[in-house]
């Protein structure tokens, strides 16, 4: 890529960057989706087909990759075709360049904002979450990575709030909470995108495909405050959304020792919308290993993991992980993998996920907003973004309400 750049080929280096994007996900979704090999090798990126996945999404696409030294490379398609690079320093040219400095900068400065926020728990809580957030060091950060990521692309943006932007990031900025981050007059992203991310840029191609598949009827499967397994702490605040949403889906939640692992995976395959209130468990060493805990019963220990999901086939058109660390997995130079990847692959379009241990009662505030808003704007990207201004209003925290992220599809 950067020898590519150096020669002014911004185009080739996009495609370059792009094949090597979560490649290994990219072929199993293709022979999930595609009967034949020759089908399958139609996948394979080239500038033509990027330009068409930015029209299709009828959105702006933004890549980001981050380089060995200290550069951070972003290209922007937007949905006409025109692709724009710019190249950012994440340190000044004067410091030398050390192998694999750019990414350990960035993931400090991910894990530092973070921190900032006070997210140190790992586990959705029922009352308020044990934190001691640094409000200004958080601003501070949160300012310090729009500076970076939103900043040099900001005139390529676009400028009418209901136009999707699509993010598809690189690394450690896969845990970046892009709805949080701030300009200088303090003003959120989320207050002027509708956003969501994306593995790779073929992934849409792909996810696009599902969703021409995905089931338009059936019921919803609504799960809340399964009877724990391993002593994790009931969350009443679970069930209570579990019952508003299943309210506003005409359908019956499954609730404590309802919600047991057998019969949730023997609903899973038809139903139209899927939606999990408990705890989820991230596995940082093996990213298949993340779960979401539900009812234990017979010999299943009650955790459905990454990969009891990839084996499954599923209909849905939405997923929601109401829990906690979802979005995370293990990351490898494919990606992260993890519940959202294995979702994808069993064949749902849009997974809606979180990256950090959410609190109980502001969940539940922003998922029945959700799901209330969807009931009349279809697409879920704008529904999404409502539900978090809505909720910004009421918890003015980041915390509590920039935790959740779309993958995928918006509509």
């Amino acid at each position: 890529q950067a020898a590519l750049i150096a020669q002014n080929k911004p185009e080739a280096a996009l495609e370059i960057a792009e094949r090597g994007r979560a490649r290994a996900f990219v072929e199993l979704l293709a022979k999930r989706i595609y009967p034949t090999p020759t089908e399958i090798r139609l996948v394979q990126p080239t500038i033509w087909h990027i330009r068409q996945i930015a029209k299709q999404q009828n959105a702006t696409l933004v890549q980001y990759s981050v380089m060995w030294d200290h550069t951070l490379f972003i290209w922007v398609i937007q949905p006409n075709g025109t692709i724009t690079f710019r190249q950012v320093a994440i340190k000044p040219a004067s410091v030398p360049a050390i192998p694999d400095a750019a990414q350990a900068e960035l993931t400090q400065l991910v894990t530092e904002t973070r921190r900032s926020l006070g997210l140190t728990g790992n586990s959705r809580n029922s009352g308020s979450l044990s934190f001691q957030p640094d409000p200004s060091q958080a601003r501070k950060q949160l300012r310090r990575l729009h500076q970076l990521l939103i900043e040099p692309i900001a005139d390529l943006l676009p400028s009418d709030p209901n136009q999707a932007v699509i993010f598809v990031p690189h690394g450690a900025l896969f845990f970046v909470p892009f709805p949080a981050l701030q300009d200088g007059n303090g003003k959120y992203l989320i207050e002027k995108h509708t956003m969501l991310t994306a593995p790779s840029i073929q992934v849409l191609a792909l996810t696009r495909q599902q969703k021409n598949k995905a089931a338009k009827t059936g019921t919803a499967l609504v799960v809340g405050n399964p009877i724990m397994p391993k002593n994790l702490a009931p969350l009443p605040g679970a069930e209570l959304e579990a019952k508003n949403i299943a309210q506003l889906l005409n359908t019956q939640p499954l609730l404590g020792a309802q919600a047991t692992k057998a019969t949730v995976v023997q609903k899973m395959p038809k139903a139209r919308i899927i939606h999990l209130a408990t705890h989820g468990l991230f596995n940082s060493t093996r990213g298949l290993g993340s779960s979401v805990a539900l009812t234990p019963s017979g010999d299943d220990d009650g955790f459905l993991t990454a990969e009891d999901i990839l084996n499954l086939k599923l209909s849905a058109g939405l997923v929601v992980l109401s829990a906690c660390d979802t979005g995370k997995g293990q990351l490898t130079a494919d990606g992260v993998i993890g519940l959202s990847r294995s979702l994808i692959t069993a064949g749902t379009p849009s997974i809606l996920v979180s990256l950090w241990a959410v609190e109980d009662n502001s969940t539940t505030f922003l998922m029945t907003e959700f799901y209330r808003i969807l009931q009349h704007q279809p697409n879920k990207a704008k529904a999404l973004r409502q539900a978090m201004l809505t909720t910004m209003a009421s918890y003015s925290n980041p915390i509590q309400w920039a935790a959740f992220t779309l993958i995928g599809e918006s509509e």
